[in-house]
């Protein structure tokens, strides 16, 4: 079956660069909210809503909160990946920054279990949710504008700008916390900790501000034109490209694991196995995430040279086999080993398998697809293993007397998966786009 196909010029450079910084700007004030919360649920919302439950059980809570916003995740990758397939890519970043910015400032005014009771709790899974729903639509439309204004050949060096969003916003959300964490902890437990929550109003407006400004994606302005648009694309998706979904899925596994373990579980870590402080772990957390910010655009662009199936190997290899050292490294005491084993888990290792991942899983699906196959092949991962890892490790850590050997083999059976679902996948960095959109 082919599709009408209609020329878009190539947008001006100007064009390019607004949608690359508003993709950018936009991923990070979503990832910085939703970090914050991951930060807290460490530090201090076990203690205000879940106090009950003693000092393990509040903790095991807390992240327990955290992970379930990653049940909603998939669940905004289906709504506003059908919407950004029917109506534009756009029109979605706005909704999801309103939803995350809105959620985020409630949690900073929210009273506490002590204040309003067992309302506490519930009232801050309901926001936990919404912010859930907001990131797991917004990824799939931030990578598609950035991937779909960029010129062949340098899809994966423009696809990795909202990628650089998430270390961006983890520096954001650790950088804030670090300087808060100084207060003494009485001012620290009564409002020291909502003052994360309260800055993201203001960062939400220049977000918005960002967004308001950039053009659709020429992608779909041309299915537009042509009048293709998929009445159902998600079931479209997996009707005619299952592989790429669980692909898409398989591939995320490894990173995201890698991800949460060495930029959320280390800080439970610390606290329950060490007498490393609070500021230690953050400053390791902040050097990581700065360089992150570099490497990502690195290992993308060599996705562009050499392939994103190389790159990711790699990243995913590196993972599989540093599980063990990287707690080694921890449990030294030592800052700078502690440093350095989050600047190989995130700078490193999470980076080469994230800088190829927005070029790679959009290069998956045709356009008229490919916001709602992208972004639910992404999320699905999310819900299943990403946001429970910390709880994960964390029931691990405490059936296994604070041994750290039950979370680097949990490391290393995900990085396992991840490792053959990108081993058998195609490779994509030459495929033309507009010759896939023409072929469903």
């Amino acid at each position: 079956m082919t599709e009408p196909s209609t020329a878009i010029p190539a947008a001006p450079p100007i064009s390019v660069r607004r949608v690359l910084l508003a993709s950018f700007a936009g991923t990070t004030i979503e990832w910085y909210d939703f970090f914050i919360f991951g930060t807290a649920a460490s530090l201090v919302l076990g203690q205000l809503f879940f106090s009950a439950a003693g000092e393990v059980g509040g903790t095991l809570a807390a992240l327990a909160t955290f992970g379930v916003g990653f049940v909603a995740r998939p669940v905004g990758a289906v709504v506003c990946g059908h919407y950004g397939d029917r109506l534009g890519r756009k029109k979605m970043l706005v909704a999801t920054l309103l939803i995350m910015g809105v959620s985020t400032f409630l949690v900073g005014v929210l009273p506490t279990t002590d204040q309003i009771g067992v309302l506490a709790p519930v009232l801050l899974v309901v926001l936990r949710l919404a912010q859930g729903f907001a990131v797991g639509g917004e990824w799939g439309g931030a990578v598609l504008m950035a991937v779909e204004h960029s010129p062949e050949g340098r899809r994966g060096l423009y696809g990795s700008a909202p990628q650089m969003g998430v270390p961006a916003g983890l520096l954001m959300a650790t950088g804030v916390f670090a300087l808060v964490s100084t207060l003494p902890d009485e001012q620290f437990l009564s409002w020291g900790w909502r003052v994360p929550f309260l800055l993201s109003a203001l960062l939400v407006i220049v977000g918005l501000v960002v967004r308001l400004k950039v053009a659709e994606s020429p992608d779909f302005e041309s299915i537009m034109k042509s009048g293709s648009q998929a009445k159902l694309p998600l079931l479209d998706a997996i009707k005619e490209h299952p592989k790429g979904i669980l692909i898409a899925a398989g591939a995320r596994v490894g990173e995201t694991v890698q991800f949460y373990v060495g930029a959320v579980f280390i800080i439970t870590y610390a606290s329950l196995t060490t007498d490393l402080s609070r500021s230690t772990v953050l400053t390791g957390i902040l050097i990581a995430a700065a360089l992150e910010l570099v490497t990502i655009p690195v290992f993308a662009r060599l996705s562009d040279v050499f392939g994103r199936r190389p790159i990711y190997l790699f990243g995913t290899a590196g993972a599989f086999v540093f599980a063990y050292p990287f707690f080694l490294l921890v449990d030294s005491e030592q800052p700078v080993l502690v440093w350095l084993a989050a600047v190989l888990a995130l700078a490193v290792f999470h980076s080469a398998m994230y800088a190829p991942q927005a070029a790679f899983f959009s290069e998956l699906f045709p356009a008229r697809v490919r916001y709602s196959g992208a972004a639910f092949g992404y999320q699905v991962t999310g819900a299943i293993v990403g946001g429970f890892t910390p709880l994960a490790a964390a029931a691990l850590l405490a059936a296994y007397d604070n041994a750290a050997w039950p979370v680097a083999t949990y490391i290393m059976v995900f990085a396992a998966i991840t490792l053959v679902s990108v081993f058998v996948a195609r490779e994509t960095y030459r495929v033309r786009t507009s010759a896939q959109d023409a072929t469903t």
